[in-house]
């Protein structure tokens, strides 16, 4: 199953196609700059029963040198039928569209991304008859963008390089240069940035740590991240109130609480069990027979 990760390492060149000249500036390889960016299908599949898909495909124009064809690949473990597999796509988009074709494999470890850089002979070892060598984004070699001056001037860039480092020990002061940059960006740009991040951050603690920020210092978004945290921030309230509710009706009633009991109401945040609870508290004479419906 593709994961959340997997999918934002290379979905944000579908919403960002001119993303990848700041890409190939910071690993250091010269493209002629873009001028538009056109994505395309990623179906590879002949007519035979063997279904080949890209992840991503764009074909990105400049201004004096024509059109190219690149392909993004997300990696997130070493794979050892995947060089034959990325050798077949180039093959076949080179015989399709008759253009350069670049293959990028985003990875988010340093060691797939070791792995996916290394040129890989194919063919008989006595005489290989191709080499595959894609270029490789990855910790390795994608900058840590802490400074919010240098994050405003490609946002985008910024994202991604901030999802190949969600396992970097300062991923906190990563996320919040983005979060601050964000703030100052069109909410057009900016939403699909915000749901990229916690895509790419999976289910790394560092997802909840976005969470707050999107929170609390994108609040004015109307983002589908930030709707859900609103819906769960009022949730979480309607949950707290009923706890509260139950508590101060057992002390009306004279039924002593004990701490772990006090705890186990105040930690809870399924309203239709509180709602069972606040039943059953009408009547108990004891803490524990509030819990009996359980």
């Amino acid at each position: 199953m593709v994961s959340a990760p997997h999918e934002a390492m290379h979905r944000v060149f579908q919403e960002y196609p001119s993303l990848f000249t700041s890409v190939s500036e910071a690993l250091g390889v010269t493209f002629p700059p873009a001028t538009s960016a056109k994505v395309m299908t990623t179906d590879l599949t002949e007519n035979r029963p063997l279904e080949r898909r890209v992840d991503t495909l764009l074909r990105i124009e400049t201004e004096n040198d024509g059109p190219f064809l690149l392909a993004v690949e997300a990696q997130g473990k070493k794979d050892p039928d995947k060089p034959t597999s990325w050798a077949y796509y180039l093959a076949h988009l080179l015989e399709k569209y008759r253009l350069p074709t670049t293959l990028l494999v985003v990875c988010q470890d340093r060691g797939t991304a070791a792995w996916a850089a290394r040129p890989v002979p194919l063919g008989a070892p006595q005489w290989p008859a191709l080499t595959l060598r894609p270029l490789v984004a990855g910790p390795h070699n994608m900058p840590l963008i802490t400074d919010v001056a240098e994050a405003r001037k490609d946002p985008a860039f910024t994202t991604l390089a901030l999802i190949t480092h969600a396992d970097d020990p300062d991923i906190g002061a990563i996320l919040k240069t983005l979060s601050t940059t964000l703030r100052d960006t069109p909410e057009s740009i900016a939403n699909p940035l915000i749901e990229l991040t916690a895509q790419g951050l999976g289910n790394r603690p560092a997802a909840r740590q976005w969470r707050n920020l999107v929170a609390v210092d994108l609040s004015f978004y109307t983002s589908p991240l930030s709707e859900e945290i609103r819906d769960e921030g009022r949730l979480e309230g309607r949950a707290k109130g009923r706890a509260e509710d139950i508590l101060r009706l057992l002390e009306l009633r004279g039924v002593p609480v004990p701490d772990e009991a006090r705890q186990k109401i105040a930690d809870c945040d399924d309203l239709h069990l509180l709602d069972q609870w606040f039943s059953s508290a009408v009547t108990a004479t004891t803490a524990e027979d509030v819990f009996t419906e359980e």
